[in-house]
């Protein structure tokens, strides 16, 4: 691992933290801050997901202590993306593909969001804020996050609800995605209304689909992803069907894999290659590969092959599970299917 700094080593990677300087504060005063993230319990859990995730092992390795938030009741918020009666399972589900995904080093703590939103207390803090929030500021604040196509109360609700988890998990940082930012900063709007202390937020950047450039990694296109527990075939042909020009560094997507995936978990890679195209290498960072790759040292093929059987290799424990209850799958949905 890099010899980083503890607020470099959290910072890194990330594509826009709220504020630096109260995060460097923070890990100033706390040897143990808590942070969380939170994961609606709506479609397949697949590599766009993991991208976030990948980052709770610098979190981890800076001694901060993390929750996963299962959102259950969020992703019923969100124009029913999950229906009411299938929370249960869609919550359980998600938690066993996160659990399976990485060998975490440290204990991650789960927590399902309707075991604390219900509650007396949270549901009086929801209303209150409501009454401070007007409908224009809470649909700005959801507009990148729930569908918004006919929007719903319930989709303006879901901003409120994801502030006060930030004070009902007890953390000091949120992380997300920076398509959450509407809502993380709303956050630090609302809660100190509440009389509540605002918190850092920390955003990490959004990857392409496997598709190439100005396309997102999305459930509903089976080609666009990888599923946690996808069979090691169909990962190498998606893999090599991906965005990965030669020398192109930019909005590069089996690029982005590594970087935000494969070397937070392992902190290197390595590229197996015939002698006559130079052997193996060890690339020990993300600015190693991409310099190798964008002056043409490293061919698309050699990398892409690396990363599928990385990813191969890595979600043996999801396929197999997933392999072993079939009937989960099938009771979730057919866009559930491996």
């Amino acid at each position: 691992m890099q010899d980083l700094s503890r607020f470099e080593l959290v910072k890194r990677n990330t594509a826009e933290v709220i504020t630096d300087e109260e995060l460097k504060s923070l890990l100033l005063i706390k040897k143990t801050p808590a942070a969380y993230i939170g994961r609606a319990t709506t479609g397949p859990l697949h590599l766009g997901h993991l991208i976030a995730l990948g980052k709770i092992f610098d979190f981890q390795r800076a001694g901060i202590d993390v929750k996963i938030l299962l959102a259950d009741i969020h992703a019923a918020l969100d124009d029913l993306k999950a229906k009411w009666e299938d929370l249960d399972k869609r919550a359980e589900y998600t938690q066993k593909c996160i659990e399976l995904s990485f060998d975490w080093p440290s204990k991650i703590t789960f927590i399902r969001g309707s075991d604390f939103q219900l509650k007396h207390d949270y549901v009086l803090d929801m209303l209150k804020a409501s009454t401070g929030t007007t409908v224009e500021r809470a649909t700005r604040a959801a507009s990148e996050v729930t569908r918004m196509k006919n929007p719903k109360v319930s989709e303006l609700i879901y901003p409120l609800m994801q502030s006060l988890d930030e004070q009902y998990l007890d953390v000091d940082i949120q992380l997300g995605g920076l398509d959450q930012r509407h809502i993380l900063a709303f956050a630090r709007e609302i809660l100190p209304r509440l009389g509540y202390a605002k918190r850092v937020e920390i955003m990490t950047p959004l990857v392409s689909s496997l598709n190439g450039p100005g396309t997102k990694m999305s459930s509903s296109i089976p080609s666009s992803h990888i599923k946690v527990y996808e069979s090691r075939e169909s990962i190498k042909k998606k893999i090599d069907a991906a965005y990965c020009p030669a020398g192109v560094v930019e909005d590069n997507t089996v690029l982005q894999i590594a970087k935000f995936l494969i070397f937070p978990a392992e902190n290197k890679m390595i590229i197996e290659r015939e002698p006559k195209f130079g052997g193996d290498v060890e690339i020990d960072s993300p600015e190693h590969l991409e310099s190798l790759f964008k002056d043409k040292k490293l061919h698309p093929t050699d990398l892409k092959n690396a990363v599928a059987d990385y990813l191969g290799s890595r979600f043996t424990k999801a396929r197999e599970y997933f392999e072993k209850h079939k009937d989960m799958l099938e009771a979730l949905g057919p866009e559930f299917s491996a």
